[in-house]
């Protein structure tokens, strides 16, 4: 037990210094890197240079003079890019004596080739007017909501999709209160019902006694 209290005391005795010590490694691997992109050409600073850590989501970007500055670590790998120049990749040093690294990065421009564009004439007016009033444009959405909403399109569905089960059981207790209604007497007669043969006029305008296929 004296020997097992004896190492936790050594542990906790040494556990501050190997701290230290991996806090002294981390301060001297850390680099404030300064350094400047320019032409390969014409030695001229190149603005808006993406300087990014390899394989780390951390960068900067050149200012108008193509300078930059960014914390690194020895042996991180830096990444130039540009969509007008070839990208590059340089290393830090491992062996770099102290915390500061320049750099002065030439990139050479590279050739983008765009897709053939064809010119054509300016149509005349008339052609323009013509294609304009001609052009099949296809509806929006606003535009299909209010077709599929209209009173024609409701009406339609309304006769061709089965009710659900709320509808089917509020039609047949409006069956069952209209028989308990007329229960012990004969129903009224509705062919002399002028509401009656108003609501069947317009029944038979909408179409509603069409066969349906």
């Amino acid at each position: 037990m004296k020997h097992f209290l004896r190492y936790i005391f050594f542990s906790f005795f040494l556990i501050p210094f190997a701290a230290k010590a991996q806090f002294e490694s981390l301060k001297d691997s850390v680099v404030q890197l300064y350094g400047i992109v320019m032409t390969h050409d014409s030695l001229k600073g190149i603005p808006g240079v993406t300087v990014m850590v390899k394989g780390q989501n951390r960068g900067t970007i050149t200012n108008e003079q193509g300078v930059f500055s960014i914390v690194v670590l020895k042996g991180d790998e830096i990444q130039f890019s540009h969509v007008s120049y070839r990208s590059e990749t340089d290393k830090i040093p491992t062996n770099l004596e102290g915390n500061q690294y320049n750099m002065v990065k030439l990139l050479a421009e590279d050739t983008i080739y765009l897709p053939t564009a064809i010119i054509k004439a300016r149509p005349t007016r008339e052609q323009f007017e013509r294609d304009f009033v001609n052009n099949d444009v296809p509806d929006d959405g606003i535009e299909i909501a209010r077709q599929n909403t209209s009173e024609a399109k409701r009406r339609i569905l309304a006769r061709s999709l089965p009710r659900d089960g709320g509808e089917a059981a509020n039609y047949a207790l409006s069956k069952n209160a209209q028989g308990y209604y007329y229960s012990g007497q004969a129903p009224p007669m509705n062919i002399f019902n002028p509401f009656a043969w108003s609501e069947f006029v317009k029944a038979w305008k909408r179409g509603d006694f069409k066969k349906k296929n």
